[in-house]
């Protein structure tokens, strides 16, 4: 089988990559290939026997999907995007990337099959910003898409996109609504929703982190380990269940940001959390504030997708894959 990464260089990407390498298969298939492409040059597991090509492209340059796709993969996850305060800033950059580059990438595909018949398994991950206020404390699966960002906006667009080029039977897709990712390794980045590892992140080894909303603020959280997880299990199932429906919202756990700093508090102790430092910051709140609280997520639950069930495990998950299982 072969299986391409798009945005393989991003954390997830690089620890997807990293999952299948090791495993060598995506369930109960072998896989014997593994392109690897991203903006900036992707790294190979030089200890996997997968044969690897790590392409450096930019999908939403013209014709960079067309050659992608010409290998034709069996199975695409769909990463690459820039992200919400990034996409909010620069309108023109947001539509580029987060849009024209998934639809270069769906027309890529189709038009494979003027070859010979294609219709691969696409993964396409989605975001909570598809959904806006005025929200319900918990979203049922059937809730109504009102994005209030460009972010979710562009989201929004190519899950329409997926369902209606999966349809036609062009591609397999589905797409992937993940938690925010929570907690986040290495240093942050432009996303509104940075600060959520920020302070969990930081304090564990000992450094001051920035908190710009009030601890009263909640949201939808899981691990990198469980969104590697999700993704897997999308590419290991049958997705002839989901009909014309092809977005799940994937479990996860509702945490308000005191609830985060008490979880921080009981794994870490009290010194951690005074290294959070309140500097509010009205631009991010205005983001964040109209996300998700939780969800029902029972389409994707009887679909065999899991997460964390506490903030606890997850902070505990950050700490066993990213600091040797131990506090320093």
């Amino acid at each position: 089988m072969h299986v391409m990464i798009i945005g393989a260089a991003g954390m997830i990407g690089k620890k997807l990559a990293r999952q299948i390498c090791g495993d060598h298969s995506i369930g109960a298939k072998i896989v014997s290939r593994l392109t690897l492409v991203d903006v900036v040059a992707p790294q190979a597991d030089t200890s996997s026997k997968i044969e690897q090509m790590c392409v450096t492209a930019d999908l939403s340059t013209y014709g960079a999907a067309k050659r992608l796709i010409a290998g034709r993969p069996d199975v695409i996850f769909h990463l690459a995007a820039i992200v919400s305060s990034d996409a909010e800033a620069d309108f023109e950059k947001g539509y580029l990337i987060n849009l024209d580059g998934t639809r270069y990438l769906f027309e890529a595909i189709r038009h494979q099959s003027d070859i010979e018949p294609y219709c691969p398994k696409v993964i396409f991950t989605s975001s909570l910003a598809v959904f806006g206020v005025p929200l319900p404390d918990e979203i049922p699966d059937d809730f109504v898409l009102a994005p209030l960002s460009c972010y979710g906006t562009q989201k929004a667009i190519g899950e329409l996109l997926l369902a209606d080029y999966s349809r036609r039977r062009f591609l397999d897709g589905i797409a992937l609504r993940l938690p925010t990712i929570c907690v986040r390794p290495g240093k942050p980045n432009k996303a509104a929703s940075g600060f959520y590892s920020s302070i969990i992140r930081e304090p564990l080894i000992g450094e001051e982190a920035v908190l710009p909303v009030p601890r009263e603020l909640r949201h939808w959280f899981a691990s990198p380990r469980s969104a590697v997880g999700a993704l897997l299990h999308a590419a290991e199932i049958d997705l002839a269940p989901l009909g014309a429906r092809r977005s799940l919202n994937l479990p996860g756990v509702s945490a308000s940001v005191g609830e985060q700093i008490e979880a921080l508090r009981r794994v870490a102790g009290n010194k951690a959390t005074t290294l959070i430092k309140e500097v509010p910051d009205a631009a991010i709140l205005r983001i964040v504030s109209s996300w998700p609280k939780a969800f029902s997520a029972e389409r994707a639950k009887s679909l065999g997708f899991k997460a964390e069930a506490s903030m606890d495990e997850i902070i505990h998950a950050h700490i066993e894959d990213e600091l040797g299982g131990a506090l320093g």
